[in-house]
């Protein structure tokens, strides 16, 4: 399961009920049912790059749109939104698109479960959680190892909010087993704020809510630095998978996405907030506070993305080993066949 599951999504406790994602939905569903595990593409078409629909996982793709850096490299690429990482994974092994960009721990599990996909590039290399307390715990929790014995919101068991906090819990030699999770879906603001649960997984604005709300930052993995200190190093999130069978065929194809993506993680970090903020299509941020976006991505877009699309082992294999963690695969699972580093070295 992703983090990116939600039906949903929310911006400043608002309900987007995005066009995109409904159109994208309806085509990947009619292209599911013709596709017969084929290319999606027919000649003259454009790629077919989906994804979920986070906001701040979709920067460097709308960027790579929007400044036209997929036109610099020769291609014609469509953006198609889905309803969550599992969506997006889905419809590149059923065929329905050429390439699906999700978190890592969808495509370890997918790749677990026998898909025949390969992941070459990434576009994220940390999570976008924050471990923060309710108010009214915040002078008690203060520590990972103090949840023992709390009530811990996550958005569901098996979600990668969800493996991140068992990760968390055990890099810190706190014992699990005391630590009660009780699952939200996407409501967990709320009642983390009224101080129904003691502590969760939340994201940006979530994340500064709570803390003007008083309650206690107990580890923000989307800051360098506390990813640094709690996790030991990047951890891998957004990248892109391709099925394994087409990999011949498309490795030109592959190495202009490469680039066209890598020209916009730099241009990620060089352009204003602002900008990043306009190139999102309207549907994404109607209804939302946009300065608190550009305030948010001022602030994490250093961290969050990389200035290269190149894949780091190391930060892979953090994100593996805490599905391990969670269950989520099995203590000898190798993901090194997943990793096709003969696009852009790793």
């Amino acid at each position: 399961m992703s983090c990116c599951d939600p039906a949903q999504a929310t911006w400043d406790g608002k309900t987007l009920h995005r066009r995109s994602v409904l159109q994208g939905a309806a085509a990947l569903a009619g292209a599911l049912a013709a596709a017969a595990g084929g290319p999606a593409r027919a000649a003259g078409r454009p790629l077919k790059l989906a994804f979920c629909s986070q906001l701040l996982c979709i920067i460097p793709y709308e960027v790579a749109r929007a400044g036209g850096h997929f036109e610099k490299h020769g291609l014609d690429v469509e953006l198609v939104y889905t309803r969550g990482g599992n969506a997006a994974m889905q419809a590149l092994v059923g065929g329905a698109v050429d390439y699906s960009a999700t978190s890592l721990d969808v495509a370890l599990q997918a790749y677990a479960h026998g898909a025949a996909i390969r992941r070459f590039a990434t576009t994220g290399q940390l999570p976008l959680f924050a471990l923060a307390t309710s108010p009214q715990r915040a002078s008690d929790i203060t520590d990972i190892k103090a949840l023992q014995g709390h009530v811990v919101g996550v958005s569901a068991l098996g979600n990668a909010d969800h493996a991140l906090a068992l990760y968390l819990l055990k890099k810190a030699g706190a014992d699990a087993t005391k630590v009660r999770f009780a699952t939200m879906g996407t409501n967990l603001l709320e009642a983390l704020r009224q101080g129904q649960i003691d502590a969760g997984l939340v994201q940006e604005p979530a994340l500064t809510l709570v803390k003007e709300a008083g309650g206690h930052v107990l580890v923000n993995a989307m800051d360098s630095g506390d990813a640094q200190r709690f996790l030991g190093g990047a951890y891998e999130f957004m990248g892109v998978a391709v099925r394994a069978g087409e990999i011949d065929a498309r490795r030109e194809e592959m190495r202009a996405l490469a680039s066209a993506l890598q020209d916009a993680l730099v241009a990620t970090q060089d352009v204003s907030p602002a900008d990043l903020v306009k190139a999102l299509p309207r549907e994404t941020v109607i209804g939302g506070d946009t300065a608190e976006l550009r305030d948010i991505l001022a602030r994490y877009r250093a961290s969050l993305y990389p200035l290269r699309v190149a894949m780091d082992r190391a930060a892979e294999d953090r994100v593996a080993e805490s599905l391990k963690v969670a269950g989520l695969l099995k203590p000898d699972f190798d993901a090194g066949g997943l990793y096709d580093t003969s696009i852009v070295g790793g």
